[in-house]
């Protein structure tokens, strides 16, 4: 049985950590709530840019730009995965499903035609250990995130895939869906996929009606020029506030039950202490009285 000094530094220590949860629940909070007007602010221009887009690739020869053109149907095509995981951990599963869901898809596709683009300290923890090929690391954006970080990544993404060091670009990252949801997504970065661009072209007119078709000036390769790397931009900076919105949540919410448990076990605690002084109290007496009838 411990001795009552043992246990009330056992509930002190609880009683520290739980501090220590509740300050970073409330830190968490606090940046959970700019995090989240960022991505509600971006996400809907990022959702049209994309429609537009697949519109606007739905008429045109996908050979009229590198970035259209789909060659993932080569027997040793390669995918670079863009991961994007958190730079800091005590955030419950957040890490570990993005993690997991990559490694999922790196083993779907195949281990060796996969290299990987790391963004956050955890997923270069991961694999970097782990033989996986990375092609490139982001570290330490999420502390003063810019969209400056997610053009950096963007052109590495189109570097490789242009040069044809790689077929397809993928991204796979955490969306922010509410404080208590997250999502994990794996999303096609690069092409444009054909079936996405046909589900997104306009059905056929109804008799009588004429099919509306779009106007080019100057022409469809100078626009297609500027309009592409700035897609492949947004939708990378849409998927790093995602991620850094969701982290929030989930560290806000981690912390929360951590500090609950450690109510909860310093409940615990606090009642076994009593009944271990009760014992202690109980025994002394047992003592006394003893002694006294033995004189």
């Amino acid at each position: 049985m411990p001795s009552l000094i043992d246990l009330r530094r056992r509930v002190r220590a609880v009683k520290n950590t739980q501090q220590i949860t509740k300050a970073m629940k409330m830190v968490a909070a606090s940046k959970l709530r700019r995090a989240q007007e960022r991505i509600m602010g971006a996400r809907p221009y990022a959702v049209q840019m994309q429609r537009v887009l697949s519109s606007v690739a739905a008429r045109v020869d996908p050979s009229i730009h590198p970035l259209l053109t789909v060659r993932d149907q080569r027997p040793d095509s390669r995918t670079l995965v863009i991961v994007v995981t958190g730079d800091k951990g005590l955030a419950g599963s957040f890490n570990t499903n993005v993690i997991k869901g990559a490694a999922a898809f790196v083993a779907e596709g195949g281990f060796d035609r996969a290299s990987l683009g790391l963004v956050g300290r955890k997923g270069r923890d991961f694999f970097g250990r782990r033989g996986y090929r990375v092609e490139f690391e982001q570290i330490g954006i999420f502390q003063k995130l810019r969209f400056q970080d997610a053009q950096t990544i963007a052109h590495l993404a189109v570097e490789a895939f242009t040069s044809g060091e790689v077929d397809r670009v993928v991204l796979v990252y955490n969306e922010f869906r509410s404080v208590m949801s997250q999502r994990v997504v794996v999303d096609q970065l690069l092409p444009i996929s054909r079936g996405d661009v046909d589900a997104a072209a306009p059905a056929a007119p109804a008799p009588g009606e004429s099919q509306i078709d779009y106007l080019y000036e100057p022409s469809p390769q100078a626009i297609f020029d500027q309009l592409l790397p700035r897609y492949v931009e947004v939708q990378v900076y849409r998927a790093l506030l995602e991620s850094n919105a969701a982290f929030f949540a989930a560290q806000m919410t981690a912390m929360d039950t951590a500090s609950k448990n450690a109510a909860d076990m310093i409940a615990s605690l606090t009642l076994y202490m009593n009944k271990v002084r009760q014992a202690a109290i109980t025994r002394e007496i047992i003592e006394v009285v003893s002694g006294a009838q033995a004189l």
